[in-house]
């Protein structure tokens, strides 16, 4: 189980990285391949361990698959205000109190549509899973986006080589 989750992250955190430079090249082959069996194992992933039927993992890839676009523009939105918010803030900068409000302002208001977009899936998924198995997806895929965070993060520190990448918790039973 283990060893599965740390290759999904090896091979998410790629894809992510591609997905968040604004210079790689839009919707290549390679990163859509990449998402795909990102998308395959971690679904393959869910469904052994939240031991769902046929029917469920149907139509929770249905589910994952109308939210995702709108989730992935939202989060693109969030890194250009955050990234508009560093450069205003950095050492030596005097930042604009206008550009700062509004970024803050913006920061805000999607993290309240990301807020909205998790309730309304959480809803729906509500219609075809049983409270475990949906509290169970919920730990999952925290964990699973914990951690390509962590991975994201390094990425882009430049730490990448330095650690190996395990995952950090044990598997759900």
């Amino acid at each position: 189980m283990r060893k599965l989750i740390a290759i999904l992250v090896v091979c998410v955190a790629p894809a992510l990285a591609a997905q968040q430079d604004s210079t790689a090249p839009p919707d290549s082959a390679e990163r859509e391949r990449l998402q795909q069996q990102i998308e395959d194992r971690f679904g393959r992933l869910v469904q052994q361990q939240l031991q769902l039927s046929d029917d469920q993992a149907v139509k929770l890839r249905g589910t994952e698959e109308r939210f995702r676009g709108r989730r992935r523009e939202i989060l693109r939105r969030q890194l250009a205000l955050r990234l508009g918010l560093n450069a205003q803030m950095c050492p030596g900068c005097s930042a604009n109190p206008d550009s700062v409000r509004r970024l803050m302002d913006g920061i805000e208001a999607n993290r309240a549509e990301l807020f909205r977009l998790q309730e309304d899936q959480d809803r729906e998924m509500k219609g075809y899973l049983t409270p475990v198995q949906h509290a169970r997806y919920q730990i999952l895929r925290e964990r699973f986006f914990r951690r390509l965070t962590e991975v994201r993060r390094e990425r882009l520190e430049g730490r990448e080589g330095r650690r190996p990448l395990r995952p950090r918790r044990r598997p759900l039973r």
